[in-house]
């Protein structure tokens, strides 16, 4: 579990980010996100991630 989504300045979130991470394929365009660094975290705390926060 993560403390935040992926989200759009307007607070939409991004599950098309939510799907690549989940599927292991690369992140798509991360353009239009409020706060970049959130993508790190949760790619960290997926299995297998550089991380641990599952």
């Amino acid at each position: 579990m993560v403390a935040e989504l992926p989200k759009t300045r307007s607070g939409k979130i991004m599950r098309r980010l939510l799907k690549d991470v989940a599927q292991d394929r690369p992140i798509g365009d991360v353009t239009t996100l409020a706060d970049s660094s959130v993508m790190e975290l949760i790619k960290a705390g997926m299995p297998g991630g550089a991380g641990g926060l599952h």
